[in-house]
């Protein structure tokens, strides 16, 4: 017995091992995929080291749900990976011990982080994502640092764009500036020959001061005799300062601003919310019946092909023949009847297009939080069925390292994440239901870990040319037999 839990510590602690490391791996590599991202976000802000941390803290929280499941795949497949390729495994079969009971401890070791992994998507995904956006917006909508550069317009102050031919240290040599901030129809022209740029002491305000220069500048608000004429005013300067708004601090925005997404939700919430808005879908949805049931428009009915009634509104049916509609009518009433009817059915379209707004609004919303609720589920099932895959793929592969089985990884967690990917568009467009969306990926995937856990318990060797070289004869000596040709014949006949 003491030999066992030797073994099931020798496997628990290579697992570990591989499973951190692998872990911090991915997580960097997304991290930089993150990064990218946001790389026009991020740069020239001027935002402190401090705000950038705390951003990043808040990305590797958000991808922990994505990194895990990729991580517990290649820790598990370089594990049996490396233990089928030093013998060890088999080994440990001659002794009597099958595959399952070898992996026992990591079953119940990934069914802790499962259930890890689910309280994490419940409690902690939920407010770090909304901590990140919320920061990653207020970063977004900071002003740029200040940094004119030489040869090019810049744009960094808003409604204003501001070309400097050349620097000398503080100074700006040769400016040109268009003013769009009191809009286009009123945009100012300024030239300089010099001018230095600085922030106000709150700094709240750019002040620019400009030397031996002239401005331009339309007046087209003035009202004047004449709608041709617009009026313009010139000025000459050998000073001249011009005071702009510019907010340099970093206001962080309030956290409430995605407290309705379903991002920043639990299963608690999510649950309130989706019950909350299928009422409003509902109630908006019968109110759209009732207003195309009881407005006037024509229905055809099924038991006369040329009749048709007006409805209930008009107190009375009135039947009419559709093919001698026109007889008794003169060109300019027959004109005047299809425009009419034209105009009708363009307001019946452009109202049917309106309710549909109205309602897939609220639909769209009602589906993104039944995805998010049934994804809190589905991606901690996802840990499970890729340690399933990873560590029976091992045992039959029995090749370790970061070579093989990281390309293994790699091509299976692009399937999964593109049929993952998939089901949510779908769910989310309202195609399928949300349960058949997300779990999608996990209905492809299960019964892969499945046909792999059978044949690594079998000793199979799926990845042994000769097994499928010796497949394909006898499937080519049964096709021989049903057409009637011996294997000599096939030889003489190729021959």
């Amino acid at each position: 017995m003491s030999f066992i839990k030797k073994i099931d510590s020798y496997i628990l602690k290579r697992f570990l091992v591989l499973l951190v490391m692998t872990f911090l791996i991915v997580i960097f590599i997304l991290l930089m995929q993150f990064l990218w991202k946001h790389f026009e976000d991020l740069i020239g802000k001027g935002v402190g080291w401090s705000v950038l941390a705390e951003l990043f803290f808040y990305a590797t929280m958000t991808l922990v749900p994505l990194a895990l499941p990729l991580a517990l795949l290649l820790a598990s497949l370089m594990t049996f990976g490396n233990l089928g390729e030093s013998f060890e495994l088999t080994a440990m079969k001659s002794s009597g011990i099958s595959l399952f009971r070898i992996i026992r401890p990591l079953i119940v070791l990934v069914g802790l982080i499962v259930v890890a992994a689910f309280f994490f998507s419940n409690n902690v995904l939920p407010r770090a994502q909304r901590d990140m956006y919320t920061l990653l917006f207020s970063i977004r909508h900071k002003s740029p640092e200040l940094d004119v550069p030489t040869g090019e317009f810049y744009s960094g102050i808003n409604g204003v764009n501001l070309y400097v031919r050349g620097k000398n240290g503080n100074i700006l040599k040769d400016l040109m500036i268009y003013d769009f901030s009191n809009g286009f129809n009123n945009a100012m022209v300024l030239l300089a020959d010099s001018g230095k740029i600085q922030l106000t002491n709150d700094k709240k305000h750019l002040l620019l001061t400009l030397y031996n220069g002239e401005s331009f500048e339309n007046l087209r608000e003035q009202k004047m005799s004449s709608p041709d004429n617009i009026p313009y005013r010139r000025e000459s300067f050998s000073l001249k300062e011009v005071l702009y708004d510019y907010d340099s601090d970093f206001n962080r925005y309030d956290e409430s601003l995605l407290q309705d997404r379903h991002i920043s939700k639990n299963i608690k919430e999510l649950s309130r919310s989706i019950d909350s808005i299928k009422l409003i879908v509902q109630e908006r949805s019968e109110m759209q019946v009732q207003e195309m049931l009881h407005s006037r428009y024509f229905a055809f009915t099924g038991n006369h092909r040329n009749t048709l009634f007006l409805p209930d509104s008009e107190k009375s049916y009135s039947q009419y023949d559709v093919d001698s509609a026109f007889i008794n009518q003169t060109n300019a009433e027959i004109e005047m009847s299809i425009n009419h009817a034209m105009d009708r059915a363009k307001n019946m379209a452009d109202h049917i297009t309106y309710n549909k707004f109205l309602l897939g609004e609220p639909q769209m919303n009602m589906n993104s939080h039944s995805a998010e609720w049934h994804r809190k589920f589905s991606l901690s099932f996802a840990c499970l069925i890729f340690f399933f895959i990873g560590a029976p793929l091992g045992a039959i592969i029995r090749k370790g390292g970061f070579g093989f089985p990281v390309v293994i990884s790699v091509l299976m967690f692009v399937v999964y994440y593109i049929i993952d990917l998939t089901g949510y568009k779908m769910a989310r467009e309202n195609i399928w239901e949300a349960y058949q969306g997300m779990w999608l990926s996990s209905v492809v995937l299960f019964p892969i870990g499945v046909f792999l856990t059978y044949k690594a318990a079998k000793d199979a060797t799926l990845f042994n040319a000769d097994t499928y070289i010796k497949l394909f004869q006898k499937i080519k000596n049964v096709f021989l037999r049903l057409i009637g040709r011996s294997e000599e014949e096939e030889f003489k006949y190729n021959q």
